[in-house]
């Protein structure tokens, strides 16, 4: 399953145009128009300026400032403002503080304050040859536009290099998959190496349990949640494709293993990622759902895609307009899925595998469902493993002794200066009184 997986990523007709020789250093020492990047830093690409629909300067400002001091407080943030950051996620993180938000909301940070050097020594550290070699064929076909991974030399493709070495150290019995490779080169062009290798491990094992293992046990269970999901939202779409016999593993491992970064412009992708570590693989499927309808929606397009091959073309050659980030984010957002109905509909298909399906089930409750269930998860484990045990003591306090009832003079029918004369007791020492001449007010009676 995993090779056949495998080899539908290289034939795909994206990796084809990665591994040719577009990126060699012959075409890319021609005119200087060819030499230059755009913003993202891909060369020759068309985002040099913002698009249509992208926020304005001082919008951008004020986000940056909402970020700053969301991620100043972070821990108060996450337990009191978790909405807020959504929102913001769902807005887009300003693109100079990726760098600072993604490990935060991935848990990334905790992972690497509590494995000091651990990076280090995995970098350092001979790979395995096995995935190594595999690992070295796959690293030019990582973005080669891309000005970072241009050199097979440069500091891109050997952090690339080590990123990968690093985690099949870490994890061995999962060894490399090829669309790890695309995950943590996105990564790389936002973070240095070791905070990109804590990202890459919390996705592989928190947010994508199972996807990237030698036997690709969620991506098969997904496959049958998407097509199910599918009939239920987008119910012709879905009777289209099972006429034409086009199943989910076609095009849905391409998407979700490399989270959309072969599929959508490189603006989208990074807005998907944002709106995927905030929320988790929710995200994934509402992308999945909305690109579906925009290709094959109406009934124009499924006619115009009466088979296999069409149909696939189709889901792959969605115009660029309909995928510019703002417009296409406000799409995906609005789609009806919440957390609950995935699970549902996740603990249904778990019912109908197959007990001779091959390799080990998935076990989807593995997956914790975005940055906010991953925050509540470390807080937890790092009381547990801080909380120091304590003697209890017991303290004996004597009983307290009763007191007497305070008994309210009676005053009624009585005067004070009566009152006064009558107390009992010996009489109070002090200088005498000033005798006067009137009748006191004291003789008064009430």
């Amino acid at each position: 399953m995993a090779q056949a997986l495998g080899e539908d990523l290289v034939q795909s007709p994206e990796l084809q145009d990665d591994s040719s020789s577009l990126g060699s250093d012959s075409e890319l020492s021609g005119p200087g128009p060819y030499r230059q990047a755009d913003r993202y830093g891909f060369i020759g690409g068309s985002s040099a300026e913002p698009g249509p629909g992208h926020p304005p300067a001082d919008l951008i400002r004020q986000r940056e400032m909402k970020w700053v001091e969301m991620t100043s407080h972070w821990e108060k943030t996450m337990s009191r403002r978790y909405k807020k950051v959504k929102m913001q996620c769902r807005k887009g993180i300003p693109s100079a503080l990726r760098a600072r938000c993604w490990p935060l909301l991935c848990g990334a940070h905790v992972c690497q304050k509590n494995n000091p050097g651990t990076y280090q020594e995995l970098a350092e550290a001979p790979g395995d040859p096995q995935w190594m070699e595999t690992i070295g064929r796959d690293l030019h076909r990582q973005f080669p536009l891309h000005e970072m991974f241009v050199s097979p030399q440069g500091h891109g493709q050997q952090g690339l290099l080590q990123v990968l070495k690093a985690y099949t150290l870490y994890r061995p019995e999962q060894g490399y998959c090829q669309a790890q490779g695309p995950v943590a080169a996105v990564l790389l062009m936002h973070l240095p190496p070791e905070e990109a290798f804590w990202c890459l491990v919390q996705i592989c094992e928190v947010y994508l349990p199972g996807y990237y293992g030698p036997h690709m046990e969620a991506v098969r269970l997904d496959a049958e949640v998407f097509m199910a999901l599918l009939r239920r939202l987008l119910p012709h779409v879905h009777k289209h494709l099972q006429q034409v016999g086009v199943g989910p593993l076609l095009y849905l491992p391409e998407w979700f293993l490399c989270l959309f970064a072969r599929s959508l412009p490189f603006p989208t992708v990074l807005r998907v990622w944002d709106a995927f570590l905030s929320e988790g693989a929710k995200v994934l499927f509402r992308v999945g759902l909305t690109l579906v309808r925009l290709a094959l929606g109406t009934a124009e397009q499924r006619r115009a895609c009466p088979g296999l091959l069409e149909t696939l073309g189709a889901l792959r050659a969605i115009p660029p307009t309909q995928l510019q980030e703002e417009v296409f984010m406000s799409q995906v957002h609005s789609v009806v899925l919440s957390e609950r109905d995935l699970q549902r509909e996740i603990k249904a298909q778990l019912a109908q595998l197959p007990d001779s399906a091959p390799g080990p089930l998935p076990r989807p409750q593995a997956r914790l469902a975005g940055a906010q269930a991953i925050f509540e998860a470390q807080q937890l484990a790092g009381a547990q493993r801080g909380a120091k045990p304590e003697v209890p003591r017991i303290v004996v306090q004597p009983p307290e002794e009763p007191r007497p009832p305070r008994r309210k003079p009676q005053t009624r029918g009585k005067t004070f200066h009566g009152l006064l004369t009558r107390a009992r007791g010996p009489p109070l020492e002090g200088p005498p009184r000033p005798q006067r001449s009137s009748t006191s007010f004291l003789d008064t009676r009430f």
